[in-house]
């Protein structure tokens, strides 16, 4: 029998709550959530990573924690460059690569993915896929909106999305030192 993956785990404050953050011994990013929905960071880890997943504390695991922080900090376009591994349906996996597409203070409609993967039909299953998102920011769900522009749910709360999409359309990718405050 295969022994279980070792993981390192972290918690870093972020202007909207405490966040819990894992990764791999490879450095990649292998889930993220908040810690006031631990109980739904526990089932998509367990479904992801294998029910008996070893976390081991580590501080700022591969430079993941600080490369978050500078997100909250403004500089959301550093997200784009951190691997992260996931584990899905081919179909998921799919949904979760056209999101790392959506670029830093835009939105789509949950049926505008399922037409960028070629599934027009599909809205709802992108919607499951959404939803299913072990690291979410990274792979941004929270761009993704109701049909008539509404905000729709996040796991993080629509308090969370709303004010992550406010953070992205204020420095929409730039350096925040380019920006007149």
């Amino acid at each position: 029998m295969r022994s279980p993956e070792p993981l390192l785990i972290d918690r870093i404050a972020t202007p909207i709550g405490e966040m819990i953050l894992v990764a791999d011994a490879a450095g990649r990013l292998r889930a993220i959530d908040w810690t006031d929905t631990e109980a739904r960071f526990r089932r998509l880890l367990a479904r992801h990573c294998g029910p008996d997943a070893m976390l081991t504390p580590a501080r700022d695991p591969a430079g993941l924690g600080t490369a978050l922080l500078r997100y909250f900090a403004g500089e959301v376009g550093v997200l784009d460059a951190l691997a992260v591994q996931t584990e899905g349906t081919a179909f998921q996996r799919r949904v979760w690569l056209a999101l790392r597409d959506i670029p830093a203070g835009t939105t789509i409609s949950y049926g505008a993915l399922a037409r960028c993967i070629g599934h027009p039909a599909a809205v709802r299953a992108v919607g499951l896929a959404n939803g299913q998102n072990p690291v979410g920011i990274v792979i941004p769900c929270h761009r993704v909106i109701g049909a008539d522009g509404s905000l729709t749910g996040y796991g993080g709360g629509l308090d969370r999305k709303r004010w992550l999409m406010a953070h992205e359309r204020a420095y929409g990718g730039r350096d925040p030192q380019d920006i007149k405050q």
